[in-house]
């Protein structure tokens, strides 16, 4: 695939958003999800995961986590078996959140999102919001985050949604083959611009994406689009810095890049 060379004219017409890590931290309510399970495991709803436990049971995949959990606390366990208890307290959890009675915290906003997102709106500037999870996981994130900055409805607020399963636009569902091809490959940004926004890839020097992955920013630079690196994730440890167009550790310095 040939990467295209990028660069930004302004004023920029939209901003295409990473959930997880960009807009939303979620790693503690995972790593608390992957505690339930263990306890479930264990038949000890008291259990609580150590400290020196925590680098092992964030960054890495589901099945990694749960393998480390069982290795450590309860070897005659299977990871078939957690996996089960895993998705059972996942899917319980999200619905509660779904419906306004799960965790309140579940999900924090990244600081300053609101303050960042208005003013984009304000400057008449189109977000759409990118993440490679799935519908079910990634629509409580957000709307988990937006209950407590007081913000509405995210899918009314946000121009485009696009994750892995659906694309949620003012209520409109299109399908996405971003759950078959995730980051790093170009689809899901491609998508959210060109079908979620309707902006063609000839204005794409008027649209910036913005990640805190090196996967994600790879993604971005596929498409053909201009990337921001956030702060928080692992693009400078991945070697990817290079290849964002600016830099920086938090939205408000995004913020001054775009306008």
């Amino acid at each position: 695939m040939e990467v295209q060379p990028v660069k930004v004219a302004k004023p920029v017409k939209a901003v295409l958003m990473d959930l997880d890590g960009t807009s939303v931290h979620s790693e503690s309510f995972w790593i608390w999800i992957i505690q339930l399970t263990t306890a479930t495991l264990l038949g000890n709803p008291r259990f609580e995961l150590e400290e020196s436990d925590l680098p092992h049971v964030s960054g890495h995949s589901v099945s990694e986590h749960l393998q480390y959990c069982i290795a450590k606390y309860c070897p005659e366990k299977n990871v078939e078996e957690a996996r089960r208890f895993y998705f059972e307290h996942t899917h319980r959890e999200m619905r509660e959140i779904m419906e306004g009675r799960g965790r309140v915290d579940a999900f924090k906003p990244a600081p300053g999102l609101k303050e960042f997102l208005l003013e984009l709106k304000r400057r008449g500037i189109r977000i759409g919001l990118v993440t490679s999870g799935l519908y079910e996981k990634a629509l409580p994130e957000i709307m988990s985050a937006f209950r407590q900055l007081k913000m509405g409805d995210p899918v009314e607020f946000y121009d485009a949604i696009i994750t892995a399963g659906f694309m949620m636009r003012k209520g409109r569902e299109v399908g996405t083959l971003g759950e078959l091809s995730p980051k790093p490959h170009p689809w899901l940004y491609a998508e959210t611009c060109r079908v979620g926004l309707g902006i063609p890839f000839e204005e794409r020097d008027r649209v910036v994406g913005m990640e805190d992955s090196g996967a994600g920013i790879c993604s971005i630079r596929l498409a053909g689009f201009a990337g921001i690196g956030i702060g928080g994730g692992n693009i400078k440890q991945s070697g990817t810095q290079a290849l964002c167009w600016t830099y920086h550790e938090h939205l408000a310095g995004a913020l001054k890049s775009i306008i």
